[in-house]
Order: C-alpha cells, then sequence, then structure tokens
C-alpha cells in the first residue's frame, strides 16, 4: 500500500521546509536562519585568537534556549578524521578567572591543539556545573568547603538529589548536519561518557586523546574526585605531591532562602573562589611579608605598601618557578604564588530565571568606601583572543578591589548590553560581513535598544554587600556614563553614592 509519506509530492514538500546539510555555511540568504532539530543557527563571525583564526558558528537550542558555539578551524568538511572537543562553559574559571577546577586549561589546551593540527571544532556547551547551572554548582562547592574537602563534588551532588552528570549532546549531531560534517571525530577528552553520547548519535569515533593538566593546591581535590568517582581518565591527582589549598575562612553551608528585601532573588550559596594574579602580583598580610628572607628578594621585582599593613608584591614567575623547583619544601613560595581569595554570593532570580554572582573581597569598616564594578559578560571573551578587552577589564578590576582593601564585583550575565548573546553575534556578523556599518546600526535593524541591561536588580544585590551608601564606582571611561541613562537613574533610585568614580584607563593611588 502506497502511504503518503513514500510518495515524491511529500519528499518534495520536506524539502521545501527543512534546511539542508551543511546550509549554515550557505545561508538561502541574510535573513535565513537554518534549522534543524532543536538546534537553530544565528550567526556565524570571525575570531582571531592568540594563535590562529577560528569562525565562531553560533546556534541556539530552541527547547531549553542554551547556545552553543562551534569554534572551527581549517576545513571542517572533508572526509579525514576531526579533531574535536566537547566543551562545557565554566564561568568561574574562563570569566571570573577562578583556578579551583583546570576547565579553562582544557579549554585552551584543546584549541591550541585543533590550530597545530590545522583543522577541528570546539564545541562551547552553555551546560554550566555538568549540567545543573551556576546556582546548584555553586552549592556543590559550597557544601564541599563546609565539608572541609571531606565529601566530595559527586557527594554533594548526591545530597542535592542529582545525578553526578545532567548534561547532554544531542545538538552536536545537529550542528554537524547544518555545517555538513562527515568526518570521523579524534574527541580530545579525558570523559568515556562523551565519547559513548557520541557514538549513540551515530558520530564516527576515530580515536580519543587526553587533556590532562598538573594539579595545583586549589583543584588537587576536584580532580581527585573526578578520577576516583566520576569514572575520568586522570592519572596525575593520585599521584600529584602538592598540598591542598583551605579557604581563608570556615565555610557553613545554608538552606536556599529569598531575600527579605527584595523575594525575586533566592540566595543560593556562598563560598570562597580563588581567583588568578592579576600582573604576576601577589598579595601579602604584613606577617606574610616578614617572611620573605634575602633568600626571596630575587624573586621580587616591585613592592608597594598598601593600607592595612598590606603589601602587594611583583614577582618574576620565571625566578619563582626555578626557586620552587630547588627549594620544594619552601612555604615561602607558597605565599608568593597564592591567588586572591574572593567571597562569592550566587543567586537564582525568579523574575528572570538567570543566576546572578557578587563577588566580594575583604571586610568594609566604619568610613571604608568599597570599590564595585558592574562587569558584563562578554563570552567570547572566554576564549584566548589576540585582543580581550572584557577580560582585561576584569582583571584590572580585581586588582582595584584587592589594592583598596575590600570591595565587590557584580557579574552581569547577559552579553550585547543586556540584549544578550545571540544579539552580540548577529551584530558582529553583521558588521563584519557590511550588513551594517556600526553596532549602533545592527541594534536599529536587529530592533533593540541600545542599553537592555537590569541595573535595578544589580543594584538591589549590590545594597546586600556594602555597608553604607558611599562606594568608589570602577567604569571602563568617562564617555561610557554618557549613554547610560538607566544607570545613574538606579543608582539614584536605590540611593547609593558614588563618592569617586575609578575609569579603567587612569591608576589611582589609594591612601
Amino acid at each position: 500500500m502506497t502511504t503518503l509519506k513514500n510518495t515524491p509530492d511529500f519528499e518534495a514538500l520536506i524539502r521545501q521546509f527543512h534546511h539542508a546539510e551543511g546550509s549554515a555555511l550557505a545561508p538561502l540568504s541574510p535573513e535565513d536562519r537554518p534549522l534543524h532539530g532543536q538546534t537553530l543557527y544565528l550567526a556565524s563571525c570571525e575570531l582571531e585568537m592568540r594563535f590562529g583564526s577560528f569562525r565562531a558558528h553560533i546556534f541556539q537550542d530552541i527547547i531549553d534556549k542554551h547556545y552553543l558555539i562551534a569554534l572551527a578551524h581549517g576545513d571542517i568538511t572533508s572526509a579525514e578524521p576531526l579533531h574535536i572537543r566537547m566543551h562545557s562553559s565554566c564561568v568561574t574559571s574562563e570569566t571570573l578567572r577562578g583556578c579551583d577546577c583546570d576547565c579553562v586549561e582544557q579549554l585552551e589546551s584543546a584549541l591550541v591543539l585543533i590550530a597545530k593540527k590545522r583543522r577541528g571544532i570546539l564545541f562551547y556547551l552553555m551546560q554550566e556545573g555538568r549540567g545543573v547551572g551556576y546556582a546548584a554548582k555553586a552549592r556543590d562547592r559550597m557544601i564541599v568547603q563546609a565539608s572541609g574537602d571531606r565529601l566530595t563534588t559527586f557527594d554533594a551532588y548526591a545530597s542535592m538529589g542529582l545525578k553526578k552528570d545532567h548534561r547532554h549532546y544531542d545538538n552536536i549531531s545537529q550542528i554537524c548536519h547544518l555545517l555538513g560534517i562527515r568526518a570521523p571525530f579524534n574527541v580530545l577528552t579525558n570523559n568515556p561518557d562523551k565519547v559513548a553520547a557520541l557514538r549513540a548519535q551515530g558520530i564516527p569515533i576515530a580515536a580519543t586523546e587526553p587533556l590532562e593538566v598538573e594539579p595545583s593546591p586549589f583543584n588537587l581535590a576536584y580532580l581527585t574526585s573526578k578520577a576516583t568517582c566520576g569514572g575520568h581518565n586522570l592519572k596525575r591527582p593520585t599521584v600529584s605531591k602538592v598540598r591542598r589549598a583551605a579557604p581563608p575562612e570556615p565555610v557553613a553551608a545554608f538552606r536556599p532562602h529569598a531575600l527579605a528585601n527584595a523575594r525575586r532573588f533566592i540566595y543560593a550559596a556562598s563560598y570562597f573562589l580563588p581567583i588568578k594574579q592579576v600582573d604576576d602580583c601577589a598579595l601579602l598580610t604584613g606577617e606574610q611579608y616578614q617572611k620573605i628572607t634575602d633568600a626571596h628578594r630575587a624573586l621580587i621585582l616591585e613592592h608597594t605598601p598598601l593600607r592595612d599593613n598590606r603589601h602587594l608584591v611583583k614577582i618574576s614567575p620565571a625566578a619563582l618557578a626555578a626557586h620552587r623547583k630547588a627549594n620544594p619544601g619552601d612555604t615561602v613560595t607558597d605565599l608568593l604564588a597564592a591567588p586572591y581569595w574572593f567571597r562569592t554570593h550566587v543567586y537564582y532570580d525568579i523574575v528572570t530565571c538567570q543566576e546572578h554572582v557578587v563577588l566580594t573581597h575583604g571586610q568594609p569598616r566604619a568610613g571604608d568606601i568599597p570599590v564595585v564594578r558592574l562587569h558584563s559578560e562578554a563570552l567570547f571573551n572566554r576564549f584566548p583572543l589576540r585582543t580581550a578587552a572584557n577580560r582585561d577589564k576584569m582583571k584590572q578590576s580585581v586588582k582595584h578591589i584587592i589594592t583598596y582593601g575590600c570591595g565587590a564585583l557584580l557579574l552581569i550575565y547577559n552579553d550585547g548590553r543586556g540584549a544578550g548573546f545571540g544579539a552580540y553575534a548577529t551584530d558582529l556578523m553583521m558588521t563584519q560581513t557590511g550588513q551594517a556599518r556600526t553596532t549602533d546600526e545592527s541594534y536599529r535593524k536587529l530592533g533593540i535598544s541600545y542599553d537592555s541591561r537590569d541595573y535595578d536588580a544589580a543594584m538591589l544585590l549590590l545594597r546586600q554587600h556594602i555597608p553604607n551608601e558611599k562606594i568608589q564606582m570602577v567604569m571602563n571611561n568617562p564617555d561610557s556614563l554618557v549613554k547610560k541613562n538607566e544607570y545613574i537613574a538606579a543608582l539614584k533610585a536605590h540611593a547609593i553614592d558614588v563618592d569617586r568614580w575609578i575609569f579603567l584607563d587612569e591608576h589611582p593611588v589609594y591612601e
């Protein structure tokens, strides 16, 4: 019996509304947005990495709404095996510069290897915390730290009623269809579950290659749990001789609760995040600085005394590495290599269904005027770009805060001045291809306003972490205030007095 499904008319109808294989590489028009399964193509643009040019193809899952980026290098459509990595996002290491995991090292080493092979793809998937989101991931970190590392990250997940891994990789085969990829994969991973997931989609696997980094005092516990409990093929954590580093203060776990004066926000977690040094500058207390002997003076290039008997010392990384190798038991080298500790506060917003992150440093006293930065996310700056202006602003802001001694950094997640990463990527595509001359013109064509960021929400959360109304506000430059009427209005509405504007092109001296 002939069915409609088998008739030529039906096949012609299917061809009319389905996008063909490889259609994301050659859309029919500037307005065409190829779709396959739940994966929608949004934009493509060029990214200059430190080690070569990549082309970013941006997609969005129309069911759960998360973005996916295929960072492609070289010819990705030939039949030869293709080096690929499926990489899950990590805001703490890739944006906030945290060093309690190995995510950013795996990201960069995979891109370096792909560049050396001259062809390959890194699939960047917005699946924070093995797919549970940052609020749950932050609760995991809080529980582990509260236990004094007696519980592993997998114990913490189980205590919250979560599986070890909530990620899925269904979009990969759909992206391959839209990009016209048929080659077998050489998969860069330590996780056998990822390889099994690709095979389940019918993607041929030619080989797997590990991506393992040397453990540090700040990620050793996490990497050990991945090796012993998570099934990852990691050898170094179990034989490493580095000493685990504990947070600077005890951490107490708590139940999620709404803020009394802003009940849209659920306070989900608080824990300590070790953030990498900026400009190779170590932050020391007066007591720690006194431990430096003549043997360590050659390691120090500059020394700046700070308020409250603190010291900022610029070190020589090469000299420090050599000294540490020659003197493996020297605890002073640990001080000189130590990161900056920030308390991380994570909130879940029931209005936008997004997480908000506030980093705080130091304990403000009466008379202190905390240094504050509202830092907007720039997703592409998570990658090792040749020019990463937003990442540099983050580093400078951290240095301003630790130099003064107390302050807060609030991360505003949405790219594109609050319009979202899809709008930001489309803007880049339009300006790179001549569809728009400027970002302002592309925003008009997109139908969005200059600034869509929720400054009111930011100020509500900021008030939770400053002791009085006065702050020192870090901004990019004086011109950045001109178009931000909503920003100034939100400061006034929440009675926050900016005692001093710190512009990132200046170098203030704190008294």
